[in-house]
C-alpha cells in the first residue's frame, strides 16, 4: 500500500505541469491524440490485404509517431505563435497549458518535427506528398507567412491536415491515394469538426481581434456553417459505401440537438474526442470486418 502510494506520487510529481514532461503532455493535448493517430489506424486497415500487415513496420511507426511526436509538433507551433492569442482563452487555464517563452519548449517541438523526416526514404511518392502538405499546413496554419487560422474560410479549409496521416498511411501501403470521395468527405469532415470547435473560441478571438470563420459568422450561423459541412462529408462517404454515409450521419444530427436543447457549446465542444474516437472505430471495425472475408459472404 505504501509503495503504491509513494509510486502514485512520483508519477504526480513528474507529469506535475510545473514539470518539463508535465507540461510537454499537457501542450500535445492527450485527449486529441487520435485526432492524428487515428486516422492512421483507419488508412491502414483499408490499405492491407490481411490482418498481418496491420503491424508492418511502416504501419507501426507512422502510428506511433502521429499519436505523440506530430501531436506536440502540431499544438506546440499553434502554441507558441498564439501567446497573445491565448491570454484571453479560458480553456487555456482550465484545460490546456500556455507558452511562456520556454526555448526548451521550442526545441522539443522543432525536433519532433524533424523527427518526421525519418520517414521519407521509406515512403512512396504519394504518401510523401501528404506527408510533406501535413508539415506545411501544421506550421502555416498557426505561423507567418500565412497564418491560415486568421483568415475566415481559409482556416476551415487549412484544417484538412487532419485526414493527411491516413492519406500517409494508406498510400505508405497501398502505394496509391484512398478514393478521391473518401478524400473529399474527410477534408468536409474536418472542416466542420474544426470550425464547431471554434465556437467557444468566437468571444476570445474577437478580443484578440483575430477573424475567423465562427468569428465572422457569429454562433448560430456557424453551427448551420459546420452542419452543411458534415451533410457534404455524409454524401461524399456515402459514394464510396453507404455504411460510411450512415456513420457520419451522427454528425448533423449532434449540431441539431445541441442547438434545440441549447446545450452550452462549451459543454459539448469536450464530448467530441469520445465521439470522433467512436466514429473512427466504427469506421475500423468495417475494415476488420472485410479483412477477415465478410466481403465474400
Amino acid at each position: 500500500m505504501r509503495v503504491s502510494k509513494l509510486l502514485s506520487g512520483i508519477g504526480s510529481s513528474l507529469l506535475s505541469e510545473s514539470t518539463r514532461l508535465g507540461y510537454l503532455l499537457r501542450l500535445s493535448r492527450p485527449r486529441f491524440w487520435f485526432y492524428l493517430a487515428g486516422p492512421v489506424i483507419v488508412g491502414v486497415v483499408y490499405a492491407v490485404d490481411a490482418v498481418s500487415g496491420l503491424f508492418q513496420p511502416i504501419a507501426l511507426a507512422l502510428f506511433f509517431y502521429f499519436l505523440v511526436p506530430a501531436n506536440v509538433f502540431l499544438y506546440g507551433v499553434n502554441d507558441i505563435f498564439d501567446t497573445n492569442v491565448d491570454v484571453h482563452n479560458e480553456k487555456k487555464t482550465e484545460h490546456e497549458v500556455r507558452y511562456e517563452g520556454s526555448q526548451f519548449v521550442v526545441a522539443v517541438v522543432f525536433a519532433c518535427g524533424l523527427l518526421g523526416s525519418v520517414f521519407v526514404p521509406f515512403l512512396p511518392r504519394e504518401a510523401l506528398v501528404s506527408l510533406v502538405g501535413f508539415f506545411a499546413l501544421a506550421v502555416e496554419y498557426s505561423a507567418p507567412p500565412f497564418r491560415f487560422k486568421t483568415t475566415p474560410g481559409l482556416d476551415s479549409i487549412s484544417n484538412g491536415l487532419y485526414i493527411l496521416p491516413g492519406i500517409t498511411a494508406y498510400a505508405a501501403i497501398e502505394g496509391a491515394y484512398p478514393p478521391i470521395a473518401a478524400i473529399i468527405g474527410g477534408w468536409f469532415w474536418t472542416m466542420g469538426m474544426h470550425t464547431f470547435s471554434a465556437i467557444p473560441d468566437i468571444e476570445p478571438d474577437r478580443q484578440a481581434g483575430i477573424k475567423t470563420t465562427a468569428t465572422v459568422l457569429g454562433e448560430r450561423w456557424t453551427y448551420i456553417y459546420c452542419a452543411a459541412c458534415w451533410l457534404a462529408a455524409l454524401a461524399a462517404f456515402a459514394v464510396v459505401h453507404p455504411f460510411f454515409g450512415a456513420i457520419l450521419l451522427v454528425y448533423p444530427l449532434l449540431v441539431f440537438a445541441i442547438v434545440r436543447s441549447a446545450i452550452d457549446v462549451n459543454e459539448a465542444y469536450w464530448w467530441y474526442p469520445a465521439i470522433n474516437t467512436l466514429a473512427g472505430m466504427v469506421f475500423t471495425l468495417g475494415g476488420l470486418w472485410l479483412l477477415l472475408g465478410g466481403n465474400h459472404g
